[in-house]
């Protein structure tokens, strides 16, 4: 694999220094991430176990959305399109800011799982979610297997997972919740283990530059994408463990 070649072509001293500094990087991007998780769970608590917070997404008597649930529901998507566009014009410290402002509007677009799910089900599925997620985060970080040719698979897939998704809001057909559901899983658990790969390989790519700039900024994009698997693993398994109020 590329990013072994490179590794070899450096120095004893050099490649000490790229192993310490991907360390610190990985650290970096995981405790990103850890942050943002906290900032969605207590979000999407204190919003859906607020009567009077949770009536301005859902009606009370129907359950159905509100224009502002509605426009909750569709900002993460938003947002992350936005992020992508606009990482390379943001500074580090606005890039960190915008991704923690993420992280809050998805905590508001699924505050509704407290009212749809029991606490213990939700807890049950977070820690699940959390050990499968190590699990597979250390194969993509350990393993010499090349998964970047899987990466297309899965984007692909996941394009077709979205446009699922959206037109089973209309159609609210249960085979086709089943099978985007089981999809979903798959798809994010692939992406997991590729996601923290590619992680690694683009800090080994740019580490002999040493752009600090670049660094952090790659760190908040890898944060944010192992943030989405996690969230995404995270629903897909509570649709299948998930004991409803």
């Amino acid at each position: 694999m590329a990013q072994y070649e490179t590794i070899r072509s450096v120095g004893v001293g050099a490649r000490a220094q790229i192993d310490e500094g991907l360390r610190a990087h990985m650290n970096k991007v995981y405790g990103l991430m850890s942050v943002a998780m906290l900032v969605t769970a207590g979000v999407a608590w204190s919003v859906g176990t607020s009567e009077g917070l949770i009536s301005l997404l859902r009606d009370p008597a129907t359950g159905a959305m509100t224009i502002l649930g509605w426009v909750v529901m569709f900002a993460p998507l938003a947002m992350v399109f936005a992020f992508g566009a606009l990482i390379n014009r943001l500074s580090a410290a606005a890039a960190q800011l915008f991704f923690y402002t993420f992280a809050a509007v998805m905590g508001l677009s699924l505050s509704w799982i407290f009212l749809a799910f029991t606490n213990t089900s939700i807890a049950q599925t977070f820690l699940i979610t959390s050990i499968a997620f190590a699990g597979l985060s250390l194969y993509g970080y350990v393993t010499k297997r090349d998964l970047s040719g899987m990466g297309t698979f899965l984007m692909m897939g996941l394009i077709g997972l979205i446009v699922a998704m959206v037109v089973n809001i209309f159609l609210a057909s249960s085979a086709l919740a089943f099978a985007i559901s089981v999809i979903g899983l798959l798809i994010f658990a692939g992406l997991t283990a590729y996601d923290t790969q590619k992680i690694k390989t683009d800090y080994i790519a740019h580490a002999q530059a040493m752009d600090q700039e670049w660094l952090a900024k790659s760190a908040i994009m890898g944060a944010l994408n192992l943030y989405l698997d996690f969230i995404n693993m995270f629903m897909f398994l509570l649709q299948f463990m998930g004991n409803r109020e």
